[in-house]
């Protein structure tokens, strides 16, 4: 039989002694007369206590207790932990793996009590060489702490250790070499126009519906017919999740008439369908390209007759990453690069990459991220236009934040506004 790997240890009988005894991580621990109710309560603490730690026993020796030791224990338990109401998983585990990558690679061996503020220090510097942005370092730094935070209360680290650690600051604006990155502007209306030509339909519609509402991609990527409250002149759109649903606020976007007419057409099937899904996007690729056919129907293959293999089947729903992805190949196609950067006739994308030289390739990379935009980047641009037709407050209403500082970030400072107070009084 297989062995039980999440079974409770069990409370036995030590013949040569008489003594109740249960193996806790490898480790036998002697409870006292066997069956009496000292052994038990004994017993039921030491279980608890496993129980509590994740199914983990303490560490045999703390000078030995790891860095690698404690990542893999702090990653079980961030696995388990930071998942949404349905038991989906976040993306909060994955984003420490970078973290603990450079930290285990380099303080892997040490044990936890010794590493300190400078030790940090030295991980901290080690994300900047790797060209990371000033606020991720902070961030990943931050993750680092947290992990020891956990650790101590876990009694795995001696607070001690996180005092010490405590005492390193996030860099500074201007106090490093560490770049930051350029605020998100928002895009524009030109720019989304020039792009929509060149996605397929039920995207191009997602691009629409997040230009007029300014939900977040995630959110228009998740819609279903069920999350919409129709009976009004506006209708309601309550997302299954969101962002800030572990803070218990909830999250409600109001459509207009504009975007109804657009999400009408997806809105016929059931309740917790989704209404944008990767498969059918792919059946209207491949729609498109048999009217752009050219080659007769009698030769080669025909619509339907062999259906190609692929390694991924498409899922349920759009994700941001893909969602992102599909508008950035669009914007390859709407806005071409210059002689000798752009492709030859048939040419492919691994051929122009070999064909160009390292200089070539660097800067096609510069073309491709200046001339693509983001989803993101059209919610920044509905929080402009409010602001700058009906107010911050609105903003806030329309963005679903709590705060107005918050929404500072998405919406542009009204400088017509201060044009005009300029000219009356300067």
């Amino acid at each position: 039989m297989p062995r039980l790997r999440n079974a409770v240890p069990k409370y036995r009988k030590h013949k040569a002694t008489g003594q109740a005894v249960v193996t806790i991580a490898g480790f036998d621990h002697y409870l006292g007369k066997f069956n009496s109710k000292a052994s038990r309560m004994l017993y039921d603490r030491l279980i608890g206590e496993w129980l509590a730690a994740g199914r983990q026993g303490p560490p045999p020796d703390p000078d030995a207790f790891t860095i690698t030791e404690l990542i893999a224990r702090y990653w079980r338990y961030a696995q388990a932990y930071y998942r949404r109401a349905d038991g989906t998983p976040t993306d909060t585990a994955e984003n420490m793996r970078p973290a603990f990558r450079v930290l285990r690679k380099t303080y892997g061996d040490t044990p936890v009590d010794d590493f300190g503020p400078i030790a940090l220090k030295a991980v901290q510097q080690q994300f900047v060489e790797l060209g990371q942005a000033r606020k991720y370092v902070n961030e990943n730094i931050d993750r680092i702490k947290r992990m020891v935070r956990w650790g101590v209360s876990e009694e795995l680290v001696n607070e001690s250790t996180l005092r010490r650690l405590e005492t390193v600051n996030g860099l500074r604006k201007g106090k490093t070499t560490a770049h930051d990155n350029p605020e998100i502007p928002p895009v524009d209306d030109e720019v989304v126009d020039l792009t929509l030509p060149h996605l397929l339909p039920t995207l191009a519609d997602m691009v629409q519906i997040q230009r007029l509402t300014g939900a977040r991609p995630g959110e228009v990527c998740i819609m279903r017919a069920g999350d919409f409250d129709r009976r009004g002149e506006t209708w309601v759109f309550v997302p299954e999740r969101h962002k800030t649903e572990h803070h218990n606020k909830k999250r409600a976007i109001v459509i207009g008439p504009r975007a109804q007419k657009i999400l009408e057409p997806y809105l016929n099937r059931d309740d917790l369908e989704y209404c944008f899904k990767p498969s059918e996007v792919i059946e209207e690729q491949l729609e498109d390209r048999h009217t752009k056919r050219v080659t007769p129907l009698s030769c080669g293959c025909k619509p339907s007759k062999r259906k190609r293999r692929r390694k991924r089947a498409p899922g349920d729903c759009y994700t941001n990453d893909s969602y992102r992805r599909a508008i950035h190949r669009a914007c390859d196609r709407a806005f071409l690069p210059p002689a000798p950067l752009a492709k030859l006739k048939g040419e492919s994308n691994n051929a122009r990459v070999k064909r160009l030289t390292e200089k070539q390739r660097d800067e096609l990379k510069v073309w491709l991220s200046d001339h693509r935009w983001s989803p993101n980047q059209l919610r920044h641009s509905m929080g402009t236009q409010t602001r700058e037709e009906f107010g911050i407050e609105a903003v806030a209403a329309v963005l679903g934040h709590s705060r107005t500082d918050t929404s500072e970030i998405y919406a542009l400072r009204n400088l017509k506004l201060a044009a005009e107070v300029a000219k009356a009084i300067g």
